[in-house]
C-alpha cells in the first residue's frame, strides 16, 4: 500500500461515511464502514511515509576502477 491507495481509501471512506444516509443498506452500517476505511487510509499513508523515510537513510558507495597501466592495442 502506498500513498495513492491510502488517499483512495480516505476518499471512498468519506463518501460512505458522509454522503450516504445510514439507512440505505440495512445489512451493514455503511457509515461505520466509511469511518473504518478513513482510518485505514490514514494508517496506510503514515506507514508509507515512515517506510519511505527509512529508505532515504541508506548509504551507497561508488567504486571507480582506473586503468592507468593499460597499453593501447597495436595498430593494424
Amino acid at each position: 500500500m502506498g500513498i495513492g491507495s491510502g488517499i483512495f481509501l480516505i476518499v471512498i471512506g468519506a463518501i460512505l461515511a458522509f454522503a450516504l444516509s445510514p439507512d440505505t443498506w440495512s445489512v451493514v452500517n455503511l457509515n461505520i464502514v466509511g469511518y473504518i476505511m478513513i482510518f485505514a487510509g490514514i494508517a496506510a499513508i503514515v506507514l508509507a511515509l515512515v517506510l519511505n523515510q527509512q529508505r532515504t537513510h541508506t548509504s551507497h558507495r561508488e567504486v571507480i576502477e582506473r586503468y592507468e597501466d593499460r597499453t593501447p592495442p597495436p595498430a593494424i
